[in-house]
């Protein structure tokens, strides 16, 4: 493509770059604020102990959004949760066409039928190594290998040049499902020259390879196969190579696989559609699943992070309608532990440990080899693409600092630890942020969604460290006392040394009540000087009583 050098290629993270997950990716090029953009994934991440009540974490695409009208597609690099999830949340705010190969394109299409969307999208299903073309950009997939099937980089050339977009990715020399990485491809990349290795930066701190799921099958025929006694695999559904493998070792002991959890048959039925798990046994239905002798029988399940409406946490707590575990059952998680889940996980275990369960992870036997690239794949990334610029993505700060670092070992001439809202112009001259856009965080919260900074994650937090108290009272307008006050106390201990509930509420309602008396008569009209003066009455014995600050609230009727 010949240059224009009244136009440039800019790169805009607006999540996955200084944190793991909630990938959403922009490509501009053009005019200084006149770009045509393209977005690569849109994914989710899930809530924590820290946001009570949210279930699922987004990018806050606004600047994107603002700009809808030139943004020409979003082109999608494989199926798993925190590269695609947000699709059918967000796609309302852009309306823009949609460009995914097979298997992610079922799933998309899964997602858009719940959401009433599929019938409103422009869905264009793009073959393995297809090339194809959105305004400016023309954009090539790369085959990869992750733990899910086909996986995609994308060569994305530009009049400014060429970038590589990995995406997820590692070297596996036998995946089991898909292609190995095509290496010859990535090579003609280096030799065409790629301005700028957008990449996966997971493993950087990892030495070595991240290792084969062929390895990990064969560890798991023998585990299996050692096994009395009913089994039961936790593993990520989204890792269709590691159902396969579970499926494999199952029949290879003369065990029947029953899927557990609903995500496990919506990638099992998007496996089937490209034509995956061909040669597997019909599976069992969890109402027959019981009837099966317990050597003969193997669960799927998914739960492997200890998520609390997960299959597997649900059978922990004794509430799965058809399926229970007890003592001579094991539980293997075939999975890593996602930073931030180690609690829930280890509550899980603990769970499954007071039944009987005995439990086999990946530090007890080799059941687990990663998705992402070790150090040595990253450099022989870098060896295959010759890149001028690495702009790391996929980590935390401390990932991307530390990948930039190796590119400049590898004699990248320049390297850019990128954070989410950094607008970087990418050139021969190398990689220069000009910008900083809004970038944030959007909460799904029940049926709503708002933004990560409403106040209400933060009263939730407050409620659940602090206790609340609610402190009612009924006044005619000249603020004579009608009823109450009657105090209602939450998250309050109810008994303890010294102190009862009921005791305290009652001192609580004659404190109120005290600080209403003590007001001029003036005031006592007044619903602001009346909740002040009892809150802060309220407020102030509850310190000194409990040494916490609940939140309190009063609330004041005339009659």
């Amino acid at each position: 493509m010949t240059k224009n050098t009244d136009s440039e290629l800019v790169f805009l993270p607006l999540g996955g770059s200084g944190e793991i997950g909630m990938n959403l990716n922009l490509y501009g090029y053009g005019p200084r604020d006149d770009y045509d953009w393209i977005m690569v994934d849109l994914g989710v991440t899930f809530g924590d102990q820290f946001t009570p009540g949210v279930d699922v974490i987004m990018p806050d695409p606004a600047y994107i959004e603002d700009h809808a009208d030139r943004l020409r597609a979003i082109v999608l690099t494989h199926a798993h949760e925190d590269h695609m999830g947000a699709l059918a949340r967000l796609w309302p705010r852009f309306r823009c066409p949609v460009y995914a190969t097979p298997f992610t394109a079922w799933l998309v299409r899964d997602r858009l039928a719940e959401a009433g969307l599929l019938e409103q999208v422009e869905l264009h299903e793009i073959p393995l190594d297809g090339r194809f073309s959105i305004g400016p950009f023309d954009i090539q997939l790369i085959t990869l290998t992750h733990s899910i099937p086909e996986p995609n980089g994308l060569a994305i050339r530009t009049p400014a040049g060429m970038v590589l977009h990995t995406g997820d990715w590692k070297i596996d020399p036998e995946p089991l499902i898909g292609e190995v990485t095509d290496a010859a491809a990535l090579r003609a990349l280096g030799e065409e020259g790629v301005l700028a290795l957008v990449c996966d930066s997971t493993n950087v701190f990892v030495r070595g390879e991240s290792g084969s799921e062929a390895g990990v099958r064969d560890e798991m025929v023998r585990l299996v196969g050692e096994l009395d006694g009913k089994v039961a695999i936790a593993s990520f559904a989204s890792n269709v190579a590691r159902m396969e493998t579970a499926i494999h070792a199952a029949e290879a002991n003369d065990r029947r696989v029953c899927l557990v959890g609903r995500s496990m048959h919506r990638m099992a039925a998007a496996a089937k559609s490209v034509g995956l798990l061909a040669d597997a046994r019909p599976f069992v239905d969890e109402e027959d699943a019981g009837s099966f002798p317990n050597d003969k029988i193997l669960y799927l399940c998914t739960g492997s992070q200890g998520e609390a409406r997960a299959a597997l946490s649900r059978i922990a707590d004794g509430d799965h309608r058809h399926i229970s575990l007890g003592r001579g059952d094991t539980v293997i998680f075939s999975s890593r532990q996602i930073p931030g889940n180690e609690l829930g996980i280890i509550e899980l275990m603990n769970k499954l440990a007071a039944r009987g369960v005995a439990i086999i992870t990946a530090e007890d036997r080799a059941i687990h080899v990663s998705g992402h690239p070790a150090r040595d794949e990253l450099a022989q990334m870098y060896q295959w693409a010759q890149p001028r610029i690495a702009v790391p993505v996929h980590g935390e700060a401390r990932h991307l600092l530390e990948h930039a670092r190796l590119a400049r070992e590898m004699q990248v001439p320049y390297a850019l630890a990128p954070k989410n809202g950094d607008l970087i112009v990418l050139s021969d001259g190398g990689a220069q942020v000009i910008d900083e856009v809004p970038a944030g965080r959007l909460h799904e919260d029940g049926n709503i969604t708002t933004r990560a900074g409403d106040e209400s994650l933060a009263e939730r937090r407050r409620m659940a460290w602090n206790g609340h108290i609610v402190v009612a009272i009924t006044l005619t307008e000249a603020g004579k006392v009608l009823d109450g006050p009657v105090v209602s106390l939450r998250g309050t201990p109810h008994h303890g040394a010294g102190f009862d509930l009921d005791d305290f509420a009652d001192e609580l309602a004659d404190l109120a009540e005290g600080a209403l008396n003590r007001l001029p008569s003036a005031q006592r009209a007044d619903d602001a000087k009346v909740e002040e003066a009892i809150f802060r009455a309220v407020r102030g014995h509850a310190r000194g009583v409990w040494n916490k600050r609940p939140v309190t609230d009063v609330l004041v009727m005339r009659v």
